[in-house]
């Protein structure tokens, strides 16, 4: 497969150019990137109306992830996420209504707010609570959308930040026969579409999709799809751009989109045969740890999220100790700690994580608090709480006040409480359990 993004500035650079245009570093290297690092110049194509190089690479991307349309990002996946509201908001004129899991990233908050949405939140099924686990069922969503029928889409998250994963086929034929697209948030899972048995967004009936591909696969930070479907509505193909666009920075990253288009030359080659050896080895790293008595939650095949109070454990303290032998997680609370290798993972790092953790002596089972989360009540629409003067208080003292920042909100999270709902004592005791000590408040 060409890389005609990495080829173009490769030749561009051979060339020994008089650097009279942006950036300002003129190609000096200073932290080693800068040669590789350009601007729209004539020839490099732009992003929001490509006609040469970017257009070739995306197309690219399309074929490899078997959708209508495959959009980059170089603002990673919150600015697909903000698109995908902004196409849903164009689907259906007047006011935005979505159902949207209640695990949902900031971005989509600030997205939501920005457009004026009333959010009908679908909250985590089943007892108990976990600030990163929202279960969504089928049935769930077709409750929900009889109570809604006048939602513009259907927004969730799968895979969710512990790596559980929804029934998305099941949830975009429920949506669909009420008439409405399934938009989803699929940051942590861009590498579902190259496993022997792809399970990608995409091949389950997802209407709009968003990957992080910086989160799993080899690509530089901040670079993302957006994917739009085949069966999407036309409207979405058509004013995707416009949309990423309305919420990405005019210069974008060329470093990125040369990281981008070189990992689409990966993708085509070795990757699927890397990444299914590297699910097999995690599998069997979890099999040896669970005999050793460690247990594992999810299903995501790239996570190992590790249920950690049955050790006797917070996931801090695990988090702790590994990182006292060098080895860094993605991810710590109370309870979970979460993992995630990569076909790129040296072997090494792995045999020294299966070291450290056969080194943890197990202790008596810590046991955790009964959880569950209350909705609380809507004072005001989240627009109005995000654009409020606000006060900073002390979590204790923010008792019955209207939450007004972004809480709890990233890593998707199963917010407590989002900006425009009222502080109760049970969202302040969530609050508390994950050691969130100070909140941002409606200034009354």
């Amino acid at each position: 497969m060409k890389t005609p993004i990495y080829d173009f500035i490769q030749t561009y650079i051979t060339s020994t150019p008089h650097r009279l245009h942006m950036p300002g570093h003129k190609g000096t290297p200073f932290l080693g990137c800068e040669p590789y690092d350009l601007t729209e110049i004539d020839g490099a194509d732009n992003l929001y109306d490509p006609q040469s190089i970017i257009m070739e690479s995306e197309q690219n991307a399309t074929e490899l992830f078997g959708s209508g349309a495959t959009l980059y990002s170089t603002g990673g996946s919150s600015q697909s996420v903000r698109a995908m509201v902004h196409l849903a908001a164009l689907s259906k004129p007047g006011p935005l209504k979505l159902i949207a899991g209640r695990n949902a990233h900031k971005s989509f908050l600030t997205a939501a707010a920005l457009l004026d949405a009333d959010i009908r939140w679908l909250y985590p099924e089943g007892p108990g609570y976990s600030l990163c686990r929202c279960d969504i069922s089928p049935d769930g969503l077709e409750r929900a959308l009889m109570d809604c029928p006048e939602a513009a889409a259907v927004y969730v998250t799968s895979p969710d930040y512990l790596g559980n994963t929804l029934d998305v086929a099941a949830l975009a034929a429920v949506a669909h026969s009420h008439g409405v697209p399934l938009l989803v948030d699929n940051a942590h899972g861009a590498y579902l579409r190259f496993l022997p048995e792809p399970c990608h967004p995409m091949d389950l009936g997802a209407d709009l999709c968003c990957d992080s591909a910086h989160k799993t696969l080899p690509v530089l930070t901040g670079g993302g799809y957006l994917h739009v479907s085949r069966d999407a509505p036309a409207l979405f193909r058509e004013r995707a751009r416009e949309a990423m666009a309305l919420f990405g920075s005019t210069s974008p990253s060329y470093l990125i989109l040369q990281s981008l288009d070189l990992c689409n030359q990966y993708l085509a080659s070795s990757y699927p045969e890397n990444l299914d050896y590297t699910v097999g080895f995690l599998s069997e790293l979890r099999g040896f740890l669970a005999g050793e008595g460690w247990r594992f939650i999810g299903d995501e095949p790239l996570k190992l999220t590790l249920d950690s109070r049955p050790m006797g454990f917070t996931g801090q303290e695990i988090s702790r100790h590994l990182v006292s032998h060098g080895i860094h997680p993605e991810y710590a609370d109370p309870d979970y700690l979460v993992l995630m290798p990569a076909p790129e993972t040296p072997p090494e790092s792995l045999e020294l994580l299966l070291s450290a953790l056969s080194a943890l002596a197990p202790r008596p089972p810590l046991a955790g608090p009964a959880l569950e989360l209350s909705p609380p009540p809507r004072a005001m629409t989240l627009r109005q709480a995000l654009f409020s003067p606000t006060e900073v208080l002390p979590l204790e003292a923010a008792a019955g006040r209207v939450l007004a920042g972004l809480s709890a909100s990233c890593p998707p999270a199963v917010a407590p409480a989002v900006p425009g709902e009222v502080l109760t004592g049970n969202v302040i005791d969530i609050y508390r359990y994950y050691g969130i000590e100070r909140v941002s408040v409606v200034k009354e």
